[in-house]
């Protein structure tokens, strides 16, 4: 079976094809520092929408998701965002942890596994 990276660099890949599934990198804002962990989840599903788009799927196919919070107090403020993106009816399995990011102005940090379209 084939396996296709997109973005791929030294140390990861942003995507990774194999067969039907499609495995997202840890995904964090590219401009984080200031701002709300609700404004980093927006922009982290805004990078996540085009990356299963360039794999060939989208959000609706979405299985499993792992977000990060730096501080699990911003859970609500995290799913607010995340509630009004997910389509409904698809919502996928989902873990939501606290955990130290790489680096401070990290606030959330999300992965997931699609199916293919």
């Amino acid at each position: 079976m084939t396996i296709t990276r997109l973005h791929a660099g030294p140390r990861m890949s942003q995507a990774v094809i194999h067969g039907s599934t499609i495995y997202l990198a840890g995904q964090v804002a590219n401009q984080a520092k200031g701002k709300s962990a609700g404004d980093q989840t927006k922009e982290i599903l805004a990078t996540i929408d085009r990356l299963l788009g360039e794999a060939g799927s989208d959000k609706a196919k979405i299985l499993s998701t792992t977000i990060y919070l730096a501080d699990i107090g911003t859970f609500a403020e995290m799913n607010a965002v995340w509630d009004a993106w997910v389509p409904a009816g698809h919502a996928p399995a989902r873990a939501t942890v606290e955990a130290k990011l790489a680096a401070p102005a990290y606030t959330v940090e999300i992965a997931c596994i699609a199916a293919k379209s």
